[in-house]
């Protein structure tokens, strides 16, 4: 059970853990891969040493689980809401009661900071407790026909679904993908990201102890060729992703052949305008928060930052100061703000960009090196300094792509008129944000951002209650919120006919 690797965790510490465990689940049960062939390392983060090895599934192995998630499907679906609801309940339940162990297990295997990942395991738990809250309200309508007749809608589940996760949030993708799907009588079939693959086994086990049905929640390894399995699977009803857009593009291509339900929570750029009528320290602590998450590896930052001409000084010198001082190191102690980045790769590509930007005519204000943190341990982690970059213009590398890494780009405009048609000059359109004081000034500007989402007077604030997803090129569908049950339920007509036929024949 999920206590087996969570047990271990009061004592763990920054490079102590070695993860031996199956990390395949299906049928109520952790399952060894049949062959260790092309088994990959996952590395741990903070210090570069291997954490476990994944082993990708393969069909044969895909095929299991998903005989196994649509049996379970059969009888989940046949429960009440009010059934699966008391089961949702008791999973959020020990999400809550075991949330300091997942969180530290999360750190671990992510590399972010221990005080959010706190936070991302308090919002799985509150995922859960909202969506068991809904299971039970899914409702038709009745509709009234000459003569006696009726018709009536039900909202039925679409069957097995497929979740792709990512490696930023890998325990809350994972919930914020299952508990909408099983709260509408739907199975699920899971695949972590190759680089993350730890947490979403513990939610399996912990669905089972909180007593769905085995197989209901699987989780297979892997990487693009498991995908692929996935989405080209016959037994998948619906493809939720979240990543890039490349391989986003490559989901719909592949679930289109089956004719299948998709979700894409895709990449972003996302414009934060800052206006000089704005409650400046404000502004600022929303400006860290768009762009230093979890290393500044969030789709919905706020990486282009337009501050209005008149206050870009002050704003620069208070951000630069703050940014200088954000605690770097290791992610599992309480005054760490920032941790390491996911891997070598993706530290080598930030730095890359904070390398191209300065070769394109942008200016580094602070930080965009590599870090060491005096912790001899740390020594072999993926750590950087968080970047402020000045002097950027909009046809710049690192204003057009997203970098995601620790990197702010800062862009000063004029008027609204002008800043509006620069924010909106990009292919993404995930999310948006704007600090004035001028409440005409802050509606009308969020109704002119292309983006899901726009944050006014903060940044970064994505309650499990309010639907998230993007525009464009960042994707099509919703994550939380109600509004999320219709993308994992299908509407059946009836239509009752309570007298004699007429027919034309």
């Amino acid at each position: 059970m999920a206590q087996s690797v969570l047990d271990k965790m009061p004592g763990a510490s920054t490079g102590s853990l070695l993860i031996t465990d199956h990390l395949n689940f299906w049928d109520g049960k952790r399952v060894a891969p049949r062959n260790n062939t092309d088994a990959e390392d996952v590395f741990e983060p903070a210090t570069g040493r291997v954490l476990c090895k994944v082993i990708p599934c393969k069909a044969e192995e895909v095929d299991e689980a998903m005989r196994s998630a649509h049996a379970a499907y059969l009888k989940w679906s046949k429960m009440s809401g009010m059934e699966r609801a008391r089961v949702m309940l008791d999973a959020a339940r020990i999400i809550r009661e075991k949330r300091d162990q997942i969180a530290k297990l999360e750190v671990i295997n992510n590399g972010k900071s221990i005080t959010e990942a706190l936070a991302d395991i308090d919002f799985a738990w509150q995922c859960v407790e909202y969506y068991a809250g809904l299971a039970s309200t899914l409702a038709g309508q009745h509709i009234q026909l000459p003569n006696g007749a009726f018709a009536y809608t039900r909202r039925e589940a679409l069957g097995v679904c497929a979740g792709i996760g990512a490696w930023n949030y890998p325990f809350q993708i994972a919930i914020v993908k299952s508990a909408p799907a099983l709260a509408c009588g739907n199975a699920m079939v899971f695949k972590p990201s190759p680089m993350t693959p730890v947490t979403a086994v513990i939610l399996a086990e912990i669905y089972k102890e909180a007593g769905v049905p085995d197989g209901l929640f699987c989780v297979v390894q892997g990487g693009a060729e498991t995908g692929s399995l996935l989405c080209q699977h016959p037994t998948v009803a619906k493809v939720s992703f979240t990543g890039s857009v490349p391989t986003g593009k490559k989901v719909m291509e592949m679930s289109a052949k089956g004719v299948k339900q998709v979700t894409l929570e895709l990449g972003g750029k996302s414009p934060l305008v800052i206006f000089k009528d704005c409650e400046l320290e404000n502004a600022i602590n929303g400006a860290l928060m768009a762009n230093f998450l979890t290393q500044g590896q969030v789709c919905c930052n706020g990486t282009r930052v337009f501050v209005q001409r008149e206050i870009m000084p002050k704003f620069l010198e208070e951000v630069v100061k703050r940014t200088k001082a954000i605690p770097v190191g290791d992610p599992l102690l309480d005054g760490t703000r920032m941790g390491a980045l996911i891997s070598k790769p993706q530290l080598d590509k930030v730095l890359g960009f904070v390398s191209q930007a300065k070769k394109e005519g942008a200016k580094v204000l602070c930080g965009g090196e590599p870090f060491t943190p005096s912790d001899p341990k740390l020594a072999g982690g993926y750590f950087m300094s968080p970047c402020v970059l000045d002097n950027c213009r909009d046809d710049m590398t690192c204003v057009k792509e997203e970098i995601f890494g620790p990197v702010m780009s800062v862009m000063a405009f004029d008027t609204e008129e002008e800043v509006l048609k620069r924010a909106n000059n990009t292919t993404f359109g995930l999310a948006s944000g704007v600090f004035t004081r001028d409440i005409s000034r802050a509606h009308r500007v969020a109704e002119n951002l292309q983006a899901g989402t726009c944050f006014i007077n903060n940044y970064n604030v994505s309650p499990v209650e309010v639907p998230f997803g993007g525009y464009k090129n960042s994707g099509f569908g919703r994550e939380n919120g109600q509004v999320t049950i219709e993308y994992y339920s299908q509407l059946k007509t009836v239509v009752v006919e309570m007298g004699n036929v007429d027919s034309l024949f």
